[in-house]
């Protein structure tokens, strides 16, 4: 059982003992400390805090010890209920709220749930901020309000709504381009709120929707990490029900996989290589997304005459890199879209509108699109941290010994070799060492994955 506590938020395992775990009183001490340190920020008498959640089955019980500390806290909430992380991001601008929490795992098993802690922007917090408060946390300093200074809660379910009239107001959305090339789609919405979400959304572009799992139960029906060896469900029923495309979408709908007419993943790598060129083909510029994502953004960004950067892994890090870069589009390889025209974050619904345009535009299947882009193939394995393993002086090793190698370590260590590339970090979600690698054949990436796996464990003793 696991509690982390990252810039990535507040996340752990139900159940087990308190500090190591996302207990109740866990559950409550961190909304204490995130409530306490908005508090702190502004002058304001009044504070309000826009929550919602995806459907997991801790959600309603997370979601009432969260709201239940900020109204002791005497903040205001607004109520989403079920929800998307990119629908609380944009909920929180548009209320002139002081902050969100989405609550979420994102794409973790279902005994996950956490707390993810967003500013005054609908943008996840800076690492600095996320410091301080894990120091409020840890020192317990909480000021709760007098009786007739609590917060209320405000209810709103409209939310989904507004978000798909957003992304049907972009510019770059064609709707009826979209209607005309009459798609027929599945959709995985592995039961949760992207069940509601996407179906949605797709309707309104005027596309047959097929669902799977798209009731949000909070059972999810296969592990939700959207990931070709989990998706088999999906690849039959796209070949059966004979449709142009499936969708994938992972519990809180910030990530997103398509999947072409054969049943075969287009890749989660190149979901944001097809975004990026077509946002790119009418609004030239520049991208971003992290160290660990697929050198075909590079290559699709110079073609259309842009500059590509990466950044260390974590949203808010691409975010920050994307705004000093003033990228047009950005984000991270495992199908996360961020266009800074709607809001700063992950965003599965505007990828599928942009994606579908895009496929709409230029008339050919997905496969003929996917065939179309720099071919690699990556390799994402882990390693499992166990007590007293020093990731830091593994990764120390590692970059002495490929010190003569184009190195970067701003986010663990990344070793860019000529042909390839593999980039090793502790992971901010799960208790692992993460290695991804990348090369022009999917044997050549699992192989040199498999190399440095060995290398890892001879250094480590293991």
């Amino acid at each position: 059982m696991t509690l982390i506590k990252s810039i990535s938020g507040i996340r752990g395992t139900i159940g087990g003992n308190t500090g190591d775990n996302l207990t109740p009183v866990d559950a409550v001490k961190f909304a204490a400390a995130y409530g306490s340190w908005i508090k702190k920020q502004t002058n304001k008498t009044k504070i309000k805090v826009v929550i919602g959640r995806d459907a997991r089955l801790s959600g309603e019980m997370i979601q009432n010890l969260v709201s239940s500390t900020l109204i002791g806290l005497g903040i205001d909430i607004i109520d989403l209920d079920l929800s998307t992380t990119p629908t609380v991001e944009i909920a929180v601008p548009m209320e002139k709220a002081d902050g969100g929490i989405i609550l979420t795992a994102s794409h973790n098993p279902k005994q996950w749930n956490a707390l993810k802690l967003l500013n005054a922007k609908g943008e996840f917090l800076s690492g600095a901020d996320g410091a301080e408060i894990l120091k409020i946390a840890e020192g317990e300093d909480f000021d709760f309000s007098d009786v007739d200074e609590l917060g209320v809660v405000t209810k709103n379910d409209s939310y989904i709504d507004i978000h798909i009239d957003e992304v049907l107001n972009l510019p770059l959305v064609d709707a009826e381009k979209i209607k005309a090339a009459g798609f027929k789609v599945v959709v995985d919405g592995v039961n949760s709120t992207g069940g509601i979400a996407i179906p949605k959304l797709l309707k309104e572009l005027g596309v047959e929707v097929v669902e799977l799992y798209c009731n949000p139960t909070g059972h999810f029906p296969h592990n939700p990490e959207p990931l070709k060896e989990h998706l088999g469900d999906i690849s039959k029923m796209v070949v059966n029900e004979k449709a142009h495309l499936g969708i994938v979408v992972d519990p809180d709908v910030d990530r997103l996989a398509f999947m072409c007419e054969d049943g075969e993943m287009f890749g989660e790598e190149y979901t944001l290589v097809a975004c990026a060129d077509y946002v790119l083909g009418k609004n030239p510029g520049n991208t971003v997304s992290n160290l660990s994502s697929s050198r075909a953004l590079r290559d699709v960004t110079k073609k259309h005459g842009g500059k590509y950067e990466a950044s260390a892994v974590g949203e808010v890090n691409v975010v920050e890199l994307m705004k000093k870069n003033n990228a047009v589009i950005g984000g991270e390889g495992n199908g996360g879209i961020i266009y800074p025209e709607l809001h700063y974050g992950r965003d599965a619904l505007v990828g599928v509108a942009l994606f579908l345009t895009h496929l709409a535009e230029l008339g050919i299947s997905a496969k003929k699109l996917r065939d179309s882009y720099p071919s690699y193939f990556m390799s994402k394995k882990k390693i499992e941290l166990t007590p007293g393993l020093d990731v830091d002086l593994i990764l120390k090793k590692m970059e002495d010994k490929y010190k003569n190698e184009n190195l970067t370590t701003i986010d663990g260590v990344k070793i860019d070799f000529a042909e390839n590339w593999v980039h090793l970090r502790k992971s901010n979600t799960e208790p692992i060492i993460r290695i991804y690698t990348e090369a022009k054949s999917q044997e050549e990436a699992h192989g040199l994955a498999d190399r440095i796996i060995g290398e890892i464990k001879t250094i480590a003793g293991i």
